[in-house]
């Protein structure tokens, strides 16, 4: 899929992807999350600046987590039985 924008500051991202900002902030690495600094999202040259966030990148990263997730449910499930 092709995006008008490939890096947003995050009230756009948010809006782009579906999530609030501030699951995106909590999605980070730095917070525990799965999504890399560098390569999902930077961070700007002063603390006040925005992060971007990699639009493509950021939609593969959920959606690859999603799958792992619901997997893991699956076999925890079929365990149960």
């Amino acid at each position: 899929m092709k995006y008008e924008y490939e890096w947003l500051p995050t009230t756009r991202a948010a809006l782009a992807l579906g999530r609030s900002a501030d699951t995106l902030k909590r999605k980070r690495d730095s917070q525990g999350g799965f999504l890399e600094h560098g390569y999902h999202y930077c961070l700007g040259d002063t603390p006040n600046s925005p992060i971007t966030w990699h639009i493509e990148r950021c939609v593969q990263a959920f959606n690859k987590r999603g799958i792992a997730v619901r997997k893991e449910l699956s076999v925890g499930k079929k365990n149960v039985k």
